[in-house]
């Protein structure tokens, strides 16, 4: 099994609060994207690493890890799925890869529960936060998605998306097609996981539920603490955040 880790991005919305990566923000006494890679190293899985933003701090970080590095040279102007494009060859030929934006916080559990499902295309999501998020699904009764947005309305909301998914099988080469064709047609302003919604309804995309489990992506600064918080007191219950703070 591979995986991709995408920590190329600006993160504007919280680098007015920080002078590095969202990724490579401490979590205890680690940062976050290193502690992911360990977590992923530790279960055997091949890890790449889509930089762009401050690459030298997370390349820093990283020292030492048997990771491969990718750059984003236009990362300023394009989106995660520009940045996918350029780790194009850690998709070729794999059977199995995990695709996850590097600010997210997930742990060992979140992990297995990923690697042990076997559906061809699966995101991880959680039916718990459907009144405050920043990204949803609205899913049919067996969980495969119908539709996705950050302006779903409520009535509509089944889950949030977490910001880590699986692909694996003959699905994979469809996926790296599909890649190349969105950039080709101009679409790199898109984030990597429009190549997944592109294939639906034709392959449909499963999601799997973690609501049991704590995480946190981190887009704003209330983000980051509440994962502290958690480090701190293992209340689960802290992944939820009022967000009408975060926005303003």
């Amino acid at each position: 099994m591979k995986a991709i880790l995408m920590a190329a991005g600006v993160g504007s919305r919280i680098n007015r609060y920080i002078d590095c990566p969202k990724s490579a923000l401490k979590v205890g006494d680690i940062p976050l994207i290193e502690r992911t890679v360990k977590m992923l190293i530790d279960g055997g899985v091949d890890v790449s690493v889509v930089v762009g933003h401050k690459s030298e701090i997370i390349e820093d970080i990283l020292e030492g890890y048997n990771i491969k590095f990718h750059y984003n040279p236009f990362f300023k102007i394009t989106n995660s799925l520009a940045s996918l494009w350029f780790a194009k060859e850690s998709l070729i030929g794999t059977e199995s890869v995990i695709l996850a934006n590097a600010d997210v916080f997930w742990e060992v559990d979140t992990y297995n529960a990923l690697v042990s499902d076997n559906h061809d295309a699966v995101m991880l999501s959680d039916k718990s936060c459907i009144k405050q998020g920043d990204y949803f699904f609205q899913c049919d009764e067996h969980n495969y998605i119908i539709k996705y947005g950050k302006e779903l309305k409520p009535e509509e909301r089944t889950s949030e998306y977490v910001g880590v998914a699986k692909i694996e099988g003959d699905f994979v080469k469809n996926f790296v097609d599909r890649l190349d064709a969105m950039v080709r047609n101009g679409q790199y302003d898109y984030w990597w996981e429009n190549v997944l919604y592109h294939h639906i309804p034709e392959t449909p995309v499963y999601t799997k539920d973690i609501s049991d489990y704590f995480w946190a992506e981190i887009d704003y600064i209330e983000d980051y603490s509440r994962i502290s918080k958690y480090i701190e007191t293992g209340d689960v219950s802290s992944k939820y955040v009022d967000y009408i703070h975060a926005i303003k």
